[in-house]
């Protein structure tokens, strides 16, 4: 049952999210700021072969935030609205030396009675390999379930993309089965392998979690 007291947190954790940094030993979580525009569009433009075919189409007409300054600009202040209202919380993953890497996003959040979300991830093609995404989607992790105070996270992934996969069984994710044609990618309704974590399970797995990704 979520209290008055957890709800008074997450109201705070919510309004000084524009200054917060969510760290790992050597990544750090942030919200991406109108600034990151150039960095963004680099790794985004250079790595589009490598990520496009996991997401799905643009709405026709919608202007392509790599290209576009005010684009990019309307995403920041979509993820800044979208964590005001409490319904997803994006954030750039950086190298401790602010190289860019990409992102890590708690999205559709739902509160009553689920206190859930999904998880999603991307990272630099430069960068993949390194054990950065891990990190990062453990850092997510514990603050969805510890400052969120989230009772589920879930992660959707194309069954073939198994890069992804890779992520979620190394977090200790439960695969719980394919869901049918159950999002657009590239224009073509994919099935995809549904992965979840309840605050149980991460209060069982915690201990692991840290000392495999989060301790330097």
């Amino acid at each position: 049952m979520v209290t008055v007291v957890d709800n008074l947190t997450r109201a705070m954790t919510i309004r000084n999210l524009k200054s917060l940094a969510l760290a790992g030993p050597r990544v750090e979580l942030r919200a991406l700021r109108v600034d990151d525009f150039e960095a963004w569009r680099e790794v985004r433009l250079r790595s589009r072969d490598w990520l496009e075919p996991w997401e799905p189409l643009p709405e026709p007409g919608s202007p392509d935030p790599s290209v576009d300054p005010e684009a990019f600009r309307a995403r920041c202040g979509a993820w800044e609205r979208q964590r005001h209202f409490d319904t997803a919380y994006g954030f750039g993953m950086f190298l401790r030396d602010g190289t860019f890497t990409g992102e890590v996003s708690l999205g559709s959040v739902q509160r009553g009675p689920f206190q859930s979300a999904f998880v999603g991830y991307w990272i630099d093609a430069d960068h993949a390999g390194q054990g950065l995404v891990p990190e990062g989607v453990a850092v997510i992790l514990r603050y969805g379930f510890e400052d969120l105070h989230l009772h589920r996270i879930e992660a959707a992934i194309v069954p073939r993309n198994t890069a992804s996969r890779r992520v979620a069984e190394k977090l200790g994710m439960r695969d719980e089965g394919v869901a049918a044609r159950f999002l657009q990618i590239r224009g073509s309704w994919e099935d995809h392998v549904r992965y979840a974590m309840t605050a149980e399970e991460f209060d069982a797995q915690r201990d692991e979690i840290i000392e495999r990704f989060l301790t330097e």
